[in-house]
């Protein structure tokens, strides 16, 4: 057989995007499939989420999912669509839908914290794809925004049980134990990210984790000020849900549970019913509180949903202090 010449090996489509899973990411996020399908189609096809797993991470309803899956297969289908490997020309169009799928796959990934669940081995992998992205497209902000935000996360994730595999929360986290080796490549990403966007979406979203990973001791007190106001800041690009609740954690902490309460009952409760971290935050707000009732009939609402292990744990530990301290007051 006789040896590639420097042609073949340019027109190879490995030369490309040297990695098979990215490949494929990069060809299901076709432009002619509507925008609020490609990423979902990717995350089904290639990452093999289920179809529950991306109507919550979208915090739409099943149903309405699964018709955009259905959708975006029939326009396959009938367009007769080339699922070629685009070309570098053709990848800016793409890349909002292939970040998308990549945020989606690693938050499945690393909201299991103790790295058992079926979607686990995402997070090992997204450090491998985040930094073949950065390669091929070193002046994207976004994409090393999202590749430091992915060190910073897993930087944290020696700390992230507890002696009974329970969840620690990042407030209570031992910073002695992160991986700081981790926490410096986040560091290099996000200085690249932002001398090319310096209050871009992205770049504030993987600030949001690098002002936790400024910290070094548990006595170096947790940033919240700052995290809010980073917060409020996302807010002008992202007004949504998530946003909103995540906020009112901070919030919270800042200005009291009463003020981040009301934000909380201001969100949509419908849409998010099926959104543990939703009643998690209702239910340590009802706890500060003094609202122990409520905040039990919160915690069983998120334990509902059947969280992760990890987070189960955690949250079963709380209801079950609330309900120790609701006896003893009773007896007393």
């Amino acid at each position: 057989m006789p040896e590639p010449t420097a042609e073949d090996a340019l027109c190879d489509d490995t030369n490309l995007i040297p990695d098979e899973r990215l490949r494929l990411i990069f060809i299901c996020c076709h432009p002619s499939v509507a925008p609020d399908s490609r990423a979902a189609l990717t995350l089904r096809l290639v990452c093999g989420l289920s179809t529950t797993e991306i109507a919550d991470a979208f915090l739409v309803p099943e149903p309405t999912l699964a018709q955009r899956l259905v959708r975006a297969k029939r326009k396959i289908t009938e367009s007769g669509i080339p699922f070629d490997l685009p070309g570098p020309a053709a990848w800016p169009e793409r890349m909002e839908a292939v970040l998308s799928t990549l945020e989606i796959a690693y938050a499945k990934a690393h909201q299991d914290a103790s790295g058992t669940g079926p979607h686990a081995g995402y997070a090992a992998e997204m450090l491998t794809l985040t930094a073949l992205l950065g390669e091929l497209v070193p002046g994207d902000a976004r994409v090393a925004a999202f590749a430091s935000l992915v060190r910073y996360a897993e930087g944290r994730r020696p700390a992230r049980l507890d002696s009974d595999g329970a969840m620690t929360p990042l407030s209570e986290q031992d910073p002695a134990l992160w991986d700081r080796r981790m926490i410096a490549e986040g560091d290099m990403h996000f200085q690249r990210a932002v001398s090319i966007d310096p209050a871009g979406q992205s770049v504030l979203q993987a600030a949001l984790h690098r002002a936790w990973c400024a910290r070094t001791s548990r006595a170096s007190p947790p940033p919240w000020p700052e995290v809010l106001a980073i917060y409020d800041a996302l807010l002008k690009y992202r007004d949504d849900p998530i946003v909103r609740l995540n906020r009112a954690v901070a919030l919270a902490e800042v200005a009291g549970p009463e003020l981040a309460m009301r934000e909380v009952d201001k969100l949509d409760a419908g849409l998010l019913a099926q959104f543990g971290p939703y009643h998690a935050v209702r239910a340590d707000l009802l706890r500060r509180l003094s609202a122990p009732d409520q905040a039990i009939a919160a915690y069983n609402l998120a334990l509902s949903l059947e969280p992760p292990p990890a987070e189960k744990l955690w949250l079963e530990r709380i209801r079950g202090t609330i309900r120790a301290v609701a006896t003893t007051r009773a007896e007393s």
